[in-house]
């Protein structure tokens, strides 16, 4: 038996690489990449009749993976199914199983939180049998997304157009984006008037002031809602004197946030770092799989990147306090408790922290991407500070009284820094510090102020602002809408199909998304339902930590679907979705082109079809003419998906520019300048050879 091998399998190539390192020769890891069985893409694949049994299938294009799995499986003494330690991951392992024949009742599953040669090797030592109360409730979400999506979208592709879809918690997410845009439309502003006085100390010549916002009058708070009420303010308050009337001076503390889950990630590197939700879980899958380090080799950087918990393990709490007292002091510990917001659910992940706290990210950098170190970053600094002491402010709180007038400033001093040593504040983010520093003149009780200068200003309440991918995360989170795995997959398909835009990094819904919803709203309201579906959501979980029977939830479900869809058949009339007319003309026939919607975006088509069957691209025009012919340069896109700008006269002229070029010379050699983004967008010439930039 000494040359005898383990197999371990474990869903991609790269976690392949790094745990084989980990293992040595006596173990062979390879990667099933992904999944391996899923239900039938060509029809409904579950037998409603037998109580909802799901037909799975090899799934097509996976024939050599499966082969060199059974290959290596053959050869092996033992075989460990090493994927992902959660539901997904762990209905990966059930497939393969079945697949492999292996006996479901030894123990051949392995999990892991990080990937670290102590948690691989202490995993391989103590394997267990695979859960089937998880595989039972990734099954059933699984069944109860097809039943969705095989049923309601044939019905939508008949009564509207094809190619559109409904999905349990698409549907939901979509309304809720709807619903936000209906509340901008029909948002009302209201008129409001702030009224302030520029202060100073009695005597002081200098130009130090400070702000009092008037608050109350004989005690009471006082509506300012319109010019006129403001006008009698400012004239009661002329001539009047200001006088220092009460200070509260106290210690305030800021404390650190959680480490992160799934969704805090997403949202904090949306605000802090700019990212797409998509390139977050992208660059975080790499960290959590493993990175080619300078000196150490390829590791894990990261725990598990798909998590509700924000738990971590005593180790790594005792590593984090050691880092802390050597890097900075004892002072700079802290004793945070956080707690889940789901307590039972998922909390055998950790939250997302780094696997290495001593792994310092500038430490690493030069082994990092840009992206690979901003995340990592993000990821360390965050998991670092939840463990340190909480900032300490000196605040002060001052009310000024002029007559039956009270104003009030306030004022704040950093005295101790604690966790900011590493986390910073961004605006905008969910760590975002809302009493930054601001310091006051020393003041007293009973003091007299200066008078500078008095402040009327009109204001109008605002609507409620567009959702953002990181706010809509946040909001589905809050109301309980999907799981960490499926935020992603909801934003792509929800921009995919066309029921959203991005407009300038916020979520539009279009016409076709408002269309779907008021359908869904109509004859489905318990699938666009957010308490509906987030009950289904607890349900679902209860599979897992209740052992509830989950063919029993999926039926109950589908008896309320099965009405609904026999109703919405027969109810729903057929809409006809006008194609938009476009200016541009065939070139062949003379018609008017159309936009129609494909598989990788919108385009052009003439309007003659199907006795002119010409298409073109739809090109975004610059408002800059080629220096070779003339004719406008447009946006165009690589088959990486990379823009760059270029002739709209291809392939006649194939004029092109990396950067944006705007309709000015360059003064030394006249080629086009073009925008060259950084920091600061500057101006630098299209010519490499002559160098020009301002």
């Amino acid at each position: 038996m000494s040359n005898s091998k383990s197999l371990v399998i474990v869903e991609s190539p790269s976690k392949a690489k790094t745990i084989g390192k980990f293992l040595g020769s006596k173990y062979k890891v390879v990667a099933s990449v992904g999944h391996v069985r899923d239900l039938p893409k060509s029809k409904l694949g579950i037998d409603i009749d037998n109580n909802f049994e799901p037909h799975y299938i090899s799934i097509r294009g996976k024939g050599d993976v499966i082969k060199a799995m059974k290959k290596e499986a053959k050869a092996a003494d033992k075989v460990y199914l090493a994927t992902d330690p959660d539901r997904e991951g762990e209905a990966i392992s059930w497939h393969i199983a079945k697949l492999l024949e292996l006996d479901e009742s030894m123990p051949i599953r392995i999990v892991f939180n990080e990937i670290t040669k102590d948690a691989i090797k202490s995993a391989v030592k103590s394997p267990r049998t695979i859960d089937q109360n998880l595989v039972d409730a990734q099954q059933a979400r699984r069944v109860l997304d097809r039943l969705v999506g095989y049923q309601i979208s044939p019905l939508l592709w008949r009564k509207i157009h094809r190619g559109l879809s409904a999905g349990r918690v698409q549907s939901a997410a979509l309304k809720i984006i709807c619903d936000r845009e209906n509340e901008i439309k029909s948002f009302v502003p209201k008129e409001y008037w702030n009224i302030s006085a520029v202060l100073g100390k009695e005597g002081d010549k200098g130009k130090k002031t400070f702000t009092a916002r008037l608050t109350e009058h004989k005690g009471k708070k006082i509506p300012v809602n319109d010019k006129a009420t403001a006008d009698a303010i400012v004239a009661d308050l002329a001539g009047g004197s200001y006088v220092v009337s009460a200070i509260d001076r106290k210690e305030r503390l800021r404390r650190p946030f959680a480490p992160f889950t799934t969704s805090s990630l997403q949202q904090e590197a949306s605000v802090k770092l700019g990212y797409f939700t998509k390139k977050v879980m992208f660059v975080a899958q790499q960290l959590y799989e493993g990175v080619e380090i300078k000196g150490r080799g390829a590791i894990g950087l990261v725990t598990y990147i798909r998590t509700d918990s924000v738990r971590i393990s005593d180790e790594a709490e005792k590593s984090a306090v050691a880092y802390i007292e050597s890097r900075f002091s004892k002072e700079y510990i802290g004793n945070n408790k956080y707690s889940n917001k789901k307590k039972d659910v998922q909390d055998a992940h950790e939250a997302i922290r780094p696997t290495y706290v001593d792994l310092h990210p500038d430490d690493i950098k030069e082994s990092l991407t840009k992206e690979q170190y901003a995340l990592y970053r993000l990821i360390w600094s965050r998991f670092v500070a939840s463990r340190m002491s909480a900032a300490v402010y000196d605040s002060e709180t001052v009310d000024i009284a002029n007559g039956d007038y009270s104003f009030r400033a306030n004022g704040s001093k950093l005295k101790f820094d604690g966790f900011l040593k590493v986390y910073d504040y961004v605006k905008g983010s969910d760590s975002e510090d809302p009493a930054e520093e601001k310091q006051l003149p020393h003041l007293e009780a009973g003091e007299a102020l200066s008078f500078r200068e008095l402040l009327s200003e009109q204001n109008f309440t605002q609507p409620p602002s567009r959702f953002t991918e990181a706010s809509l995360v946040k909001e589905m989170e809050e109301k309980n809408i999907g799981r960490p795995s499926t935020y992603v997959p909801i934003l792509a398909t929800l921009t995919e199909r066309r029921y959203v835009t991005r407009e300038k990094k916020v979520l539009a819904p279009t016409d076709l998304g408002f269309l779907v919803t008021d359908l869904m709203s109509t004859y489905f309201k318990e699938i666009v339902d957010t308490g509906f579906t987030a009950d289904m959501e607890d349900k679902l979980d209860d599979i897992e930590v209740k052992n509830t029977d989950w063919k029993e939830i999926v039926g109950g479900f589908y008896g309320i679907l099965k009405d609904e869809l026999d109703v919405a058949d027969e109810a729903i009339e057929k809409v006809v979705i006008e194609d938009e007319v476009t200016d541009e003309v065939c070139e062949l026939c003379g018609k008017p082109m159309v936009k129609k919607n494909g598989r990788f975006g919108q385009f052009l088509a003439c309007s003659g079809y199907p006795e002119c069957k010409n298409t073109k691209p739809i090109l975004k025009k610059t408002d800059v003419k080629c220096p070779k012919c003339g004719k406008d340069i447009v946006a165009r896109k690589s088959k990486k998906g990379w823009v760059f700008y270029g002739c709209s006269g291809y392939p006649e002229c194939s004029q092109i520019y990396w950067n944006k070029p705007v309709d000015r010379q360059c003064p030394q050699c006249g080629a086009l300048m073009t925008e060259k983004k950084g920091k600061t967008n500057n101006l630098v010439c299209s010519n490499a050879e002559c160098g020009y930039k301002e």
